[in-house]
């Protein structure tokens, strides 16, 4: 159901039907030799874009493959060369009845490989996580308008339903460190929810769930025992929308096995983490869009990224709510609202302690923070007011801030991710 207004209807975000950050990483995933400058790969305005890490060899993927309007990508193959792509035909991404095509390419000879899936279960199926060995695949096909969550070989053979008809659509799965359990959001009847289960999709257990809240997107820790997660306050006592664009949101951490059961800690207030990621310039249509912010663990599982708002903070990019939302967007631009900014900072869980990385600055939007395999550099995006986001680069201190690009033709640059 659609993120922002899963009270009166079923509908779903291109992000929430599979965004990279909602891919999980391959387990036991190298880090780049030291040699390497590292490569970081992105998505711009329907294509996927790499650049080294110190910002030589800018290339965007352009296949040229009939009847494909946009390019994803998702998990990375244990080799650390071979990477899931994902195709998109013509259509509305966002209702959920566009179909995709799977792909595995190689990133040492530039090789693209169709992943032909015997029985597909439905005509949308992206990749959300791979099992050891590389043989078996998480995906989230959409069947009769739900999303589900099934395991399956790569060819699409013994194919496991984790969820099932009337369970809710469910999506933004990760699998944890030792390969036994999901975790994964799920709206329906039952506004948004976290979600662990195991594999064979029994011994489900609710970690958080409220009908005045919207918690999104699960994120295991290292040692795995904690789930990261999101909270926005949908209603208040009245029941009337507070946030209807779903603009903030508090951090959260869970687990499934507290001491007396399922444990759920809200550990941020004041919805002071930027949710809904809006950015672009109204004169360039390509450039407006909307994707959802996902906090990320420290390689030690000690700190996590923390996207926060100034006091006060109000983007251009207004919700509308006197008209149907047709475009997943629905917002205007009023640049004279624009207040604060967003900056990325470091937050410890478990004792609140918050280390600023980026500096905060008026008009200023920081969002989509990335770590290199080796926990010294993050990526991560950048947009000014009528600005479409612009890809960065820091040390892990905040150290060295440096910009690579804007994407193809200046269309933006998001959601990266390192791959070497």
């Amino acid at each position: 159901m659609k993120r922002r207004s899963f009270i009166s209807g079923v509908a779903v975000s291109a992000t929430g039907l599979f965004s990279p950050a909602c891919s999980s990483l391959k387990i036991g995933r190298k880090a780049a030799p030291a040699s390497s400058p590292g490569r970081i790969m992105f998505l711009s305005r329907g294509k996927v874009g790499i650049i080294n890490a110190d910002g030589s060899s800018l290339r965007f993927l352009d296949f040229k493959i009939p009847g494909q309007k946009s390019w994803g990508y998702g998990p990375l193959f244990s080799d650390n060369h071979r990477i899931f792509l994902i195709s998109y035909e013509e259509g509305k991404t966002w209702e959920g009845n566009v179909r995709t095509n799977l792909w595995i390419y190689d990133l040492r000879n530039e090789s693209l490989r169709e992943l032909t899936i015997r029985n597909r279960p439905a005509p949308f199926i992206v990749p959300c996580a791979l099992l050891p060995g590389d043989e078996r695949m998480v995906t989230g096909p959409i069947i009769d308008g739900e999303q589900r969550v099934m395991i399956m070989n790569l060819d699409g053979s013994d194919q496991v339903p984790v969820t099932r008809a009337g369970e809710g659509f469910a999506y933004c799965v990760t699998l944890n460190p030792d390969a036994s359990r999901l975790a994964f959001h799920s709206t329906g009847k039952i506004p948004y929810r976290i979600i662990v289960s195991d594999l064979e999709g029994s011994h489900k257990t609710v970690i958080a769930q409220h009908p005045e809240h919207l918690y999104f997107g699960p994120a295991w820790s290292p040692d795995g025992a904690w789930l990261l997660y999101q909270d926005c306050h949908l209603l208040d006592e009245k029941n009337e929308i507070l946030d209807p664009g779903h603009d903030w949101s508090d951090l959260c951490i869970g687990r499934p096995d507290g001491p007396t059961g399922p444990e759920h800690r809200v550990v941020t207030s004041g919805q002071s983490c930027w949710f809904a990621a809006s950015y672009g310039n109204p004169k360039i249509p390509e450039t407006v869009s909307s994707g959802s912010n996902l906090p990320v663990w420290s390689q030690d599982g000690s700190m996590v990224t923390y996207i926060r708002r100034t006091e006060g903070a109000r983007p251009p990019w207004k919700w509308s709510t006197d008209r149907p939302d047709k475009d997943h967007f629905n917002r205007d631009y009023l640049p004279e609202q624009s207040r604060g900014g967003t900056h990325i900072c470091l937050l410890d869980p478990f004792s609140g302690k918050t280390t600023a990385l980026t500096r905060p600055e008026p008009h200023s939007w920081d969002c989509y923070p990335a770590w290199s395999p080796d926990g010294k550099k993050m990526a991560f995006s950048r947009a000014k007011d009528g600005e479409a986001p612009g890809l960065w680069i820091m040390d892990s201190d905040g150290g060295n801030q440096r910009f690579l690009t804007r994407g193809e033709e200046d269309r933006g640059a998001r959601y990266p991710r390192f791959i070497t």
